[in-house]
């Protein structure tokens, strides 16, 4: 079973609807859920929050905190997560934010992606993997699985 059935699976014996907010994998995560007949049952929505502005403007996050932090990184993982929760019916929500590539800087270089994991009345875990220079590709497929484990981690 993969780690999105196995999500699923775990969301749906604990009665959790999940949300997603994704940047750099553009989706791929609630792609991976939703592939799954009968995900209808936990999947309650994701958010493809490519650009600062609909980070702003669909699930709150502050464009301080953007300018303040940049998009990758914590804080704004972060705040996108708790933006996720609180703008769904999801009793968990997890967010990606990174730099897939090509390119980077030796501050934020390519293959670093920031993790956010929101679940009502606890506090938000959140966490950066270094993919590394892996092609963007394999940074996205990396992340997207990332995130279906953190799920999987954190599902009562």
């Amino acid at each position: 079973m993969n780690f999105a059935a196995q999500t699923l699976d775990k969301a749906s014996k604990s009665g959790v609807m999940i949300a997603t907010a994704e940047s750099c994998t553009g989706g791929m995560v609630a792609a991976a859920l939703t592939e799954i007949p009968g995900s209808s049952r936990v999947v309650d929505r994701g958010f493809v929050t490519y650009s600062n502005a609909a980070k702003t403007q669909m699930i709150g996050v502050d464009a301080a905190l953007i300018a303040a932090h940049g998009a990758v990184s914590e804080p704004v993982a972060v705040a996108m997560a708790e933006g996720a929760l609180a703008n769904s019916d999801a009793g968990i929500a997890v967010s990606i934010t990174g730099l897939a590539g090509p390119g980077g800087s030796n501050h934020k270089p390519e293959g670093r992606v920031c993790f956010g994991l929101a679940q009502i009345d606890q506090a938000t875990h959140f966490e950066t993997i270094e993919f590394g220079v892996l092609g963007r590709e394999n940074v996205r497929i990396g992340a997207r699985d990332h995130a279906l484990q953190l799920l999987l981690r954190h599902l009562p």
